[in-house]
């Protein structure tokens, strides 16, 4: 994924009036996190099928 041109989008989850914040970038092929306070560390990338697994397991409350 090229994150130099990734529009990353704030967590519908994250709570606005804390720090405890993520923001998402999609790809076709995969998707990356990062840490909103943090985003000088990196982020984390994953293929679009292990994201696809995640987020239905966690909407199943399989997590």
């Amino acid at each position: 994924m090229d994150l130099t041109v990734a529009r990353w989008k704030k967590s519908s989850y994250s709570n606005p009036s804390s720090n405890n914040c993520v923001e998402v970038a999609t790809a076709p092929r995969s998707s990356a996190v990062r840490d909103t306070q943090h985003r000088h560390l990196g982020h984390l990338e994953f293929p679009a099928a292990e994201w696809a697994a995640l987020l239905a397991a966690a909407k199943h409350g399989e997590l």
